[in-house]
């Protein structure tokens, strides 16, 4: 394969929440990418760090996001709606890529070449670019969903599974933000229906 190949990594965010949705981004980085040295799977970044790589990858490569909000989530569970989202991010590409290299042991349905790649976040930029962009616009839509649902605390733990957010489930109900198919939010659903 030519060295100059465009190859897009992909990989997403928010496959274990009790709320909100998978974000799956898509990444082509360019080449002499600015700030290659840098790029690391996001878990292992701070918030502010992560913030200015997505600033640096969203100025310098191609960039495309796929979203499974809740009730796709719920349809179809949360495998499926992640292909889904990854798919969907991929598309959203303003260019095909010639390969793609996914982060995991599965691989969504594409138009093209892929390999999946299992820990690729942290050995392969282009995953970690994508991980960071995942990450980055899912916990924004967390802090916009933490105005709209006050009580959740949904800015701090981003719909993770938290005591407050457990707390926050349990007294206030669930919201349409979140996973009715998961078993804390289907037991405060039910706790409110019959209290």
């Amino acid at each position: 394969m030519a060295t100059d190949a465009i190859i897009a990594g992909i990989d997403e965010a928010g496959r274990g929440p009790l709320a909100g949705p998978v974000v799956a981004a898509a990444v082509i980085l360019p080449a002499g990418f600015s700030a290659l040295s840098e790029l690391a799977d996001s878990k292992k970044l701070t918030a502010r760090r992560r913030e200015a790589l997505a600033a640096v990858i969203r100025a310098e490569a191609i960039v495309g996001v796929g979203i499974a909000e809740p009730a796709e989530i719920d349809r179809v569970n949360v495998l499926e709606a992640t292909m889904r989202a990854m798919s969907r991010a991929c598309r959203n590409l303003p260019l095909t890529p010639e390969r793609v290299l996914v982060d995991g042991n599965r691989l969504p349905h594409l138009d093209c070449p892929a390999e999946a790649i299992i820990g690729g976040d942290g050995s392969e930029p282009v995953i970690s670019a994508a991980s960071i962009i995942a990450k980055t616009v899912r916990d924004a839509l967390m802090i916009e969903a933490a105005l709209r649902w006050p009580g959740y605390a949904l800015e701090g733990h981003k719909g993770y599974g938290a005591k407050a957010h457990i707390d926050a489930l349990q007294g206030l109900g669930a919201t349409p933000i979140h996973r009715f198919s998961y078993r804390p939010v289907a037991a405060a659903a039910e706790k409110k229906a019959h209290g």
